[in-house]
């Protein structure tokens, strides 16, 4: 019986997930700039709720990126911090794989393409296709302009766009069946991602715990 915690904090949308005794507990808040506060209660909340100690995890998931530098970090400071004081290893999710699984559940997609608004006149942009209810990546994650966007060479089908980034839609040059530009990623659906990821052995050390930021001139600091 595997046990598994989920969290997330890399956009305005702060959620939590546990998978145990194959049922799965959530909590999902839009909480813009109260992470930090909230997430931990959170946790402790889902874990009262399914009478469980921390101890019982197996592992932790997270959503690391891309999304927010303050709330990508936030969220790896706690896995990382449960982690290391339970002895446990962690599952890294890209946020926009969750919002494809989001879009997979929600509307039936099975062809999403995901974008969240990186800020800066910019996209964080991925495309996934559904294989055995898994959203997996075609082609690769990038950070670009919204005009340079493009769905794979061999798309065919209907395509369904989700995430904020949608919200520079009259620039993306990509033709959609359905989107939905407030969808947030959801540690309910990087908790399913994870899931997969566990059965397939890719659990890693907390230490191995990193951010994927995409765009480097964020996470760099001045004169590196």
């Amino acid at each position: 019986m595997t046990t598994l915690l989920a969290l997330d904090t890399a956009t305005e949308a702060c959620s939590v997930a546990l998978l145990h005794d194959g049922k799965v507990l959530s909590h999902y808040e839009v909480a813009p700039r109260l992470h930090a506060q909230k997430l931990l209660p959170m946790i402790q909340d889902l874990l009262a709720q399914a009478q469980l100690p921390r101890s019982a995890l197996d592992a932790i998931a997270f959503g690391r990126g891309p999304g927010a530098f303050t709330g990508v970090r936030i969220a790896i400071g706690v896995v990382q911090g449960l982690a290391f004081a339970l002895d446990r290893p962690v599952l890294p999710v890209s946020n926009l794989a969750a919002l494809a699984q989001r879009a997979l559940r929600e509307q039936g997609a099975s062809q999403v393409a995901a974008a969240i608004d990186a800020r800066m006149d910019e996209v964080y942009w991925g495309c996934y296709r559904a294989s055995e209810g898994e959203m997996r990546l075609a082609g690769q994650e990038a950070v670009l302009p919204p005009e340079q966007v493009a769905l794979p060479a061999d798309a065919a089908g209907p395509w369904f766009g989700a995430g904020t980034g949608w919200g520079y839609a009259p620039r993306l040059p990509v033709s959609l069946s359905g989107c939905d530009a407030s969808m947030l990623p959801d540690a309910q659906d990087l908790l399913a991602l994870a899931t997969f990821a566990w059965h397939r052995g890719e659990a890693v050390a907390a230490d191995d715990a990193q951010p994927v930021y995409l765009r480097d001139k964020v996470a760099t600091p001045k004169g590196a």
